[in-house]
């Protein structure tokens, strides 16, 4: 099987007092509130904050125009006082700026950068351009203005700021994972939102999955457009070069017109999970859900199908 061959790069962990960018590479804040919360917020934890000047801009559904964006980004990413980037909100917009980042910045100065939902393209393409590790993990004008779930808090919080192996990525209790398959693979972690991780297949900034942990989510896609992302991960052979496949939460993920013949979102993940020849881990903490596992891509782990436990095996900052 081919292997992941980028080695991946650490960030240094961050430590009290240092300083939290806050950007918008997408969609625009609903709110004022919700930035001027979250920066109350970061400070009470310890860190200073740094807000993006661009990020309540409004084009559309866009944060504003692609150039002031990616200015944003790149102004963070050179900023050598800032430590960590957060993403306040997904919706829509950062594949449209992938190629305006300065990713020699980001290898010569890595640093934590956290997001998910559309930040999926981000990520990833920094995977593919530099190795950085990043964190798809709850974002400032979402889940950090208005009280995060303790589950979620705790996560993502140990993940950034501890530099020890996490282990165990373990379900709360009451929700237990499901497998299919047999063995005990190990491999990089890799994927984030299924929407952005197809939209990027053939593209430039798409990284290599061969052998790795693929591990996706998504929310407000019909069944069929699941099953379609699906398909086109299998022709473009990214399902059947990876080790092993973990599906998190498809939230909200509900037929168009239900009076109509269709097929449930648990009937296409079932589906997809009987025609992989690899381990299979389903109903994974992780999507757009309140209470959270925070995955961090590009590190590497174990997927122990008979103790159903996916373990991350290294260090995700240093």
């Amino acid at each position: 099987m081919i292997q992941v061959r980028r080695k991946s790069r650490r960030p240094p962990r961050l430590k009290p007092r240092e300083i939290v960018g806050l950007i918008s590479p997408a969609s625009t804040p609903s709110s004022q509130e919700k930035i001027d919360k979250a920066v109350r917020y970061l400070e009470h934890r310890g860190y200073r904050v740094k807000v993006g000047t661009h990020v309540m801009d409004q084009n559309g559904y866009l944060a504003g125009k692609d150039e002031d964006r990616a200015k944003d980004v790149n102004a963070m990413i050179r900023d050598k006082s800032v430590r960590a980037i957060f993403a306040l909100r997904g919706g829509y917009g950062t594949p449209r700026i992938l190629e305006k980042i300065d990713y020699r910045a980001l290898r010569n100065d890595p640093k934590i950068i956290v997001g998910y939902s559309d930040l999926t393209a981000l990520q990833l393409a920094m995977f593919r351009k530099t190795g950085l590790i990043t964190f798809s993990g709850p974002m400032a004008g979402v889940e950090m203005w208005n009280g995060m779930d303790p589950y979620t808090e705790e996560h993502f919080w140990n993940m950034i700021t501890i530099a020890e192996p996490a282990g165990e990525l373990a379900n709360p209790s009451d929700e237990p994972v499901q497998v299919r398959g047999n063995g005990r693979i190990g491999g990089v972690l890799l994927g984030g939102n299924l929407s952005l991780v197809a939209s990027l297949v053939g593209t430039p900034f798409c990284p290599s999955y061969g052998g790795s942990i693929l591990v996706v989510e998504d929310v407000d896609e019909a069944p069929h457009r699941v099953d379609r992302m699906f398909v086109q991960l299998r022709h473009a052979g990214i399902l059947n070069s990876v080790g092993a496949l973990v599906l998190g939460r498809f939230t909200d993920c509900v037929p168009s017109d239900p009076t109509k013949p269709h097929l449930t979102i648990d009937q296409v993940l079932a589906d997809v999970a009987r025609s992989m020849r690899v381990p299979v881990l389903l109903n994974f903490q992780y999507g757009h859900i309140p209470k959270k596992l925070t995955i961090p891509l590009g590190v590497r782990a174990i997927l122990d199908v008979s103790k159903r436990v996916l373990a991350i095996t290294e260090a995700a900052v240093s």
